[in-house]
Parts: C-alpha cells; structure tokens; sequence
C-alpha cells in the first residue's frame, strides 16, 4: 500500500511540475510576440525599411560585415 501512495505523491509532482512549465512556457511566448509586436511598430513608426548598405564584404581583422569601400 505505501507504493501507491508514493506513485500518487509521484504523479501528482510530476503533473504539478508539468502544469507549471507549460505556463511558464506560455508566458514566455507570449511575451515575445507582444514584444515582436512593439518591434514592428516601432519600425513601422520610424519609416519601415532599414537602411540599405549596399553590397557589404567581411572584414577578416575584425570578423564583421562592413559596407565595400570604393
């Protein structure tokens, strides 16, 4: 008898535990699309596209993409 109630003890741990981070999980996510959200406002308030470079090469020096110098 004291096995079923550490499996139950078990199962309800376990099931608490997995409750909890699915709502974990859900929060995060929607916290990141709201954010998403705010970005794309944010672009959409400040004029959209951003800024073309042009045609940009690696830089070895420093390992970044830079703007080719002409």
């Amino acid at each position: 008898m004291p096995h079923v109630f550490a499996l139950l003890i078990a199962g309800a741990g376990l099931y608490a535990g997995y409750r909890w981070l699915s709502r974990t999980l859900a929060d995060a996510q929607r916290t990141a699309v709201k954010r998403e959200a705010e970005l794309r406002d944010a672009m959409a308030r400040r004029g959209g596209a951003p800024k073309d470079l042009g045609t940009l090469e690696y830089d070895p020096e420093t390992g970044v993409y830079r703007p080719r110098s002409e």
